[in-house]
């Protein structure tokens, strides 16, 4: 979203439009119940944002990790997270060769277009830093050498809150990186029916053909940076980040980073003109 940006053009093509629909309720068919938060993990994959679910294991977060990457048609690899995963275990590694005479680097996982982060809390503090570059730049860095990461790039991490034994608090400078931090929690009786009765979740989602493309992913967010943000809107994120810093129990206020992020991701909800969803 710009404060600049023209609110005469155009947001979105008729088919792109139905697209994004169609994408929303395969998605919301493979992970059965949770319309909302589908549609969170979509707004911030398309608001350039990355998604931190915090919830209990066999819940579906990882259904709406993979469901939402065979929707949209991009790259996906799952990482999961232990308390002897190497930084060099995410970000890849570079191998001496005896043919060449010379290091080649053998990219990690991370060089994924979706990444399940799974149980990030488990690893410890030096590779959930592995992280920090690849979701604030889109790139990593090895011995010196900068390798730029997919384009478009997004984390779904997701941390256990009941079970904290032998696990690592995400830092603040790790926490704000994620645009949105939900959870999914149990299912309601209809949904959970049609999940003991019904098929194998991962057999549908191999079945499930892309809806988006990479191409589209990048249309619908070159989109949401067209949507005008008013002065009106400007000056409320201001406020509210100011006010944030003064409250006395806030124990770190936000940052303009904070503000950034809350701005592009009123361009895909449905409060800024219904642009997105309907």
């Amino acid at each position: 979203m710009s404060p600049t940006a023209d609110p005469s053009l155009p947001i979105l093509t008729d088919r792109l439009r139905e697209s994004l629909v169609q994408a929303q309720r395969q998605v919301n068919a493979l992970v059965l119940g949770k319309p909302q938060e589908v549609r969170l993990a979509l707004v911030a994959l398309l608001a350039g944002g990355h998604a931190l679910i915090e919830d209990l294991p066999g819940l579906g977060k990882t259904t709406l990790a993979h469901a939402l990457a065979a929707t949209v048609g991009l790259g996906f690899q799952r990482i999961q997270f232990t308390s002897d995963l190497l930084p060099a275990d995410v970000l890849g590694v570079s191998v001496y060769e005896a043919g060449s005479r010379e290091f080649r680097f053998h990219p990690g996982p991370v060089f994924a277009q979706v990444l399940l982060a799974d149980e990030i809390n488990r690893a410890p503090p030096r590779t959930q830093s592995a992280l920090l570059e690849a979701m604030a730049e889109q790139q990593v860095t090895i011995d010196g050498t900068t390798h730029p990461l997919p384009d478009p790039f997004f984390v779904i991490a997701t941390q256990n809150p009941v079970d904290l034994s032998g696990t690592f608090p995400l830092p603040d400078s790790q926490l704000d990186r994620f645009l949105l931090r939900f959870s999914l929690g149990y299912p309601n009786a209809e949904s959970e029916r049609a999940l003991l009765t019904g098929t194998d979740r991962r057999e549908l989602i191999a079945q499930a053909v892309p809806v988006l493309g990479d191409g589209d992913v990048q249309a619908l967010r070159q989109a949401a940076e067209r949507v005008h943000a008013s002065e009106a809107l400007v000056g409320y994120v201001q406020a509210l980040l100011a006010r944030s810093r003064q409250q006395p129990g806030v124990r770190v206020g936000l940052s303009p980073r904070a503000g950034i992020a809350q701005i592009n991701l009123e361009a895909v909800t449905e409060e800024a003109q219904q642009v997105f969803f309907r």
